[in-house]
């Protein structure tokens, strides 16, 4: 389409008009029944590609805190309550004469002793690991396109996506998709064409469906291709 010339110009240039352009993503349909392959694919350049590194989400750990802080607070608050009721000339609680008296005539090796000291160190260790780890592993981190915005994306959803793209392959009578970190695994059944013809285009259209998901990190690719098992 030419652009409309001003023919009140004297000078005969042109007035170039305001134009919509629509951006389209790369390695999507390239129209209909075709798909772009792996190679062709060139994802582009983020906050990633140069250096930056979108790590895990972390988890609030709302229940185990509030766990936590609710026994701390009960705990503290009965030891306080009954320190201030001996301060007012009134007998310690029973429990507190019974732990004083068990520590006294307990000795260290007593397997009471120890089998608390156990559980004891392993609710630290809990606590020390849920401090020291992001946690959230169902939820992928995705590249970064701004520094200001962090996106991340469900385990589940990702298997879902990459399901309906592995069903619309031709020949793909069921399919399961599990997505782990590093990896995706694909199992699907074929009910009619070769097998490695129905593979190959698993490989094309997932690994394309894969790099369309955003994700930061690529996992790899496992695909499995079976017939149906024979009824009766």
């Amino acid at each position: 389409m030419s652009e409309p010339r001003d023919h009140d110009d004297p000078s005969g240039s042109t007035r170039r008009l305001p134009v919509l352009e629509k951006d389209t993503e790369e390695g999507t349909d390239g129209g209909p029944g075709r798909s772009a392959s792996a190679p062709d694919h060139d994802p582009q350049p983020t906050l990633d590609d140069e250096g930056g590194r979108a790590g895990r989400f972390w988890s609030a750990r709302r229940v185990p805190a509030g766990i936590l802080a609710l026994l701390v607070l009960a705990g503290t608050g009965l030891l306080l309550y009954d320190i201030v009721a001996v301060r007012a000339d009134r007998p310690a609680m029973q429990w507190r004469r019974w732990l004083a008296r068990q520590l006294d005539e307990r000795p260290l090796d007593d397997t009471w002793v120890l089998v608390a000291a156990g559980v004891a160190a392993a609710l630290g260790l809990w606590l020390l690991v849920l401090a020291l780890t992001p946690g959230l592993r169902r939820v992928l981190p995705m590249r970064r396109a701004h520094t200001d915005v962090r996106a991340g994306l469900h385990r589940d959803a990702a298997a879902m996506v990459l399901r309906d793209r592995a069903m619309d392959v031709s020949g793909v009578r069921s399919a399961k998709v599990r997505v782990k970190r590093r990896k995706v695994d694909v199992r699907a059944v074929s009910h009619f064409r070769e097998l490695d013809d129905v593979r190959a285009d698993l490989d094309a259209t997932l690994t394309d469906g894969i790099r369309g998901l955003g994700l930061a990190r690529q996992p790899g690719l496992s695909v499995r291709v079976g017939r149906p098992g024979r009824k009766g």
